[in-house]
């Protein structure tokens, strides 16, 4: 392979990358699962502890110190309001995770880009696989949360996997974008971080959308983790039908997005050698 070739960038040569390179994928993110974890006494029962105490810590910020309700009183809001959090921040994760990563993808693998012939864009691929497992962990941590607290999980909750798939599409090609980028523009993987915080906070995580007032309520709708946190809490909480024709836009939505962060990586690859 000549890494200075203009290489194809068309969703059928998408599809097939990833189907010719599917077990490539599985072991890195097997390793990339096993490796963060590697060394400490409690292993990849960190991957379930980690979001458990993220959610203890927000709930006692938001709940017992600001006093943050969710529209009802009382002791047993705090409790729902955890739940409601929580799956906020599940949604948040799994965007989060990716996109921190992929300005380091490809400049923290050097080897793979002038000494072997390795197909670069499977990277994000691992580190959207990679987000995808702990975000299963989390949702198993939200159900069981469900189960010791409301004593009931709704019939509709195994549609939060439909939720999050368009999500899990969109974020893959922000991170073939982003880890594109972070070869050139270093001050990309510095600022990620940043908007990730600033992401997390003007995101209906710790507040409902009918909370807001007229004014800013149009502009958090715009948010595009708007829409993903409301159908996740309508089919994991409240058990309410989720809004298909919305989901199937941005199903289509995101696979555009994909597709154009696939083309991107695959037009700006061939000077990831001179660069580095």
């Amino acid at each position: 392979m000549n890494p200075h070739a203009r290489l194809p960038a068309s969703p059928w040569f998408l599809l097939q990358t990833l189907w010719m390179h599917r077990r490539l994928i599985v072991q890195m993110s097997r390793r990339e699962v096993v490796g963060r974890y590697r060394g400490s006494i409690l292993g990849l029962t960190w991957s379930f502890f980690n979001p458990l105490l993220m959610l203890l810590v927000y709930t006692f910020v938001f709940g017992v110190v600001f006093k943050a309700r969710w529209g009802t009183d009382g002791e047993q809001s705090r409790s729902q309001f955890a739940l409601l959090l929580f799956t906020g921040m599940v949604v948040h994760g799994l965007v989060a995770e990716s996109l921190m990563r992929a300005p380091e993808l490809i400049v923290g693998q050097v080897n793979y880009v002038k000494k072997v012939v390795f197909p670069l864009e499977t990277l994000a691929v691992v580190a959207a696989m990679s987000a995808i497992f702990h975000t299963v962990i989390s949702a198993f941590a939200l159900v069981v949360a469900m189960a010791v607290l409301q004593r009931s999980v709704p019939a509709t909750a195994p549609l939060f996997a439909v939720v999050l798939l368009p999500l899990a599409v969109g974020t893959l090609g922000f991170a073939w974008i982003l880890s594109s980028l972070g070869v050139f523009v270093r001050d990309i993987s510095q600022t990620i971080g940043l908007l990730m915080t600033v992401l997390l906070f003007v995101s209906p995580v710790f507040f409902p959308l009918s909370a807001l007032p007229p004014e800013f309520r149009y502009w958090v709708a715009l948010n595009p983790l708007t829409f993903f946190m409301e159908q996740a809490r309508n089919v994991v909480i409240w058990g309410t039908p989720l809004d298909w024709p919305g989901l199937g836009i941005r199903m289509v939505f995101a696979c555009v997005l994909a597709f154009v962060g696939y083309w991107w990586f695959q037009r700006t690859r061939k000077g990831f050698g001179d660069v580095l």
